[in-house]
């Protein structure tokens, strides 16, 4: 047991494992589907603009051997270069913009498009020969012979099974004339392409499962690993910054209001905040109208503060209050006095700014014994 928890992997990769994999370069990849890719577009490009082609190969031939007096007496090689060779560009181009299609779509339908310069950096370990016949000669060394001789062997039937069925038509091509003989070389040309691509996209899709299986069982984690890795991201100052900012934007858009009609805010006077809301004559008594820990409870100060609510440390009866009322709901009958208290003590501080009299003293405050909790919400005393 021990053995597996330490050095098997014997568990999922974590996301950070296979983000940090995705930035080293380790992604999901087939030069299978790659070649496939690209020989299905170029067959589709024959089928589809291969007449294009020839007709424009036969008009600058044409154009070629038609020449003149004039013609020699005005011959510009250079305009002869370009006139005759723009009759082939657009369909050269658009069997290019076809072939980079398909090599750039082999990456996206693996979801590994993109690049990354970590996998540009040089690799010592490469360079080492020892290295290099242990991959040569390794499992995965045989398993990509295995590949490759499967590969050469089903290509080959193919191959085989295409010539054995066009042999009697090819012998005849010497019969025919040039223009008929020609268009059934290029059909079975044409033919021949499409059943080889097809037979590589075969293989793509055996070869696709396989690099799945083994990406997953190279990213596996030990569960030693998937400790390690939690520990240092719960430890990373990043992380946790992150994380408080987000509580702090989703508590300033939710608790705003809350606070901004508190009375007053207690606190711990850093780990607990509680924002406490009394209008004589409207609330029947003291209500928690937000409440929070960690970095909730420094987003309730930071508001407090912006809105200029009073703050006040009072940290038994902040825990008090934060774990036996809700937000939302009354205190509890016991903390009345308590409360009040405070309340009565915020009053008198805001009489005594407004008419400019002496400050009243703080108050101390007694919170009953039943109450009185730790930071862990345990019973204290």
């Amino acid at each position: 047991m021990a053995e597996s928890e330490g050095g098997e992997k014997t568990e999922d990769p974590t996301d950070k494992r296979k983000r940090d994999a995705v930035e080293k370069g380790d992604v999901l990849q087939s030069k299978d589907l790659g070649t496939a890719m690209v020989v299905l577009g170029g067959a589709a490009w024959m089928v589809l603009a291969g007449p294009w082609l020839v007709g424009a190969l036969r008009d600058m031939l044409a154009d070629g051997l038609r020449f003149d007096a004039n013609s020699l007496r005005t011959f510009d090689p250079a305009e002869a270069f370009w006139r005759l060779g723009a009759a082939v560009v657009m369909p050269l181009a658009t069997l290019f913009a076809i072939t980079l299609v398909a090599a750039i779509g082999t990456p996206a339908i693996l979801g590994s498009l993109g690049f990354r310069w970590s996998a540009m950096g040089f690799k010592p370990d490469k360079m080492n020969p020892i290295s290099g016949l242990g991959r040569m000669f390794g499992l995965n060394g045989l398993m990509e012979l295995g590949k490759s001789i499967a590969k050469v062997a089903l290509l080959g039937g193919v191959a085989w099974w295409l010539l054995a069925g066009q042999a009697d038509r090819l012998v005849t091509l010497g019969q025919q004339d040039l223009v008929a003989a020609l268009g059934d070389l290029g059909q079975s040309f044409v033919m021949a392409v499409l059943v080889m691509a097809l037979a590589l996209a075969l293989i793509a899709g055996v070869d696709i499962p396989t690099q799945i299986i083994r990406r997953g069982g190279r990213l596996r984690m030990s569960k030693q690993e998937v400790k390690d890795e939690h520990k240092q991201s719960e430890g990373s100052p990043e992380l946790k910054a992150q994380i408080r900012r987000r509580q702090h934007e989703v508590l300033k858009g939710s608790a705003r209001q809350a606070v901004s009609d508190a009375t007053v805010v207690l606190t711990n006077p850093t780990h607990f905040a509680v924002a406490l809301r009394y209008r004589p004559g409207v609330d029947a008594a003291p209500t928690v109208v937000a409440r929070g820990r960690g970095a909730t409870a420094d987003a309730i100060r930071e508001l407090a503060d912006e809105l200029a609510v009073p703050m006040l440390g009072y940290p038994q009866l902040a825990r008090a209050l934060y774990f036996t009322t809700r937000t939302g709901q009354v205190i509890r009958d016991d903390l009345y006095l308590a409360v009040a208290t405070v309340i009565a003590f915020v009053f008198n501080l805001d009489a005594a700014m407004a008419g400019g009299t002496d400050m009243p003293v703080r108050p101390d405050i007694d919170v009953p014994k039943g109450a009185r909790f730790d930071e862990d919400g345990h019973p204290d005393g």
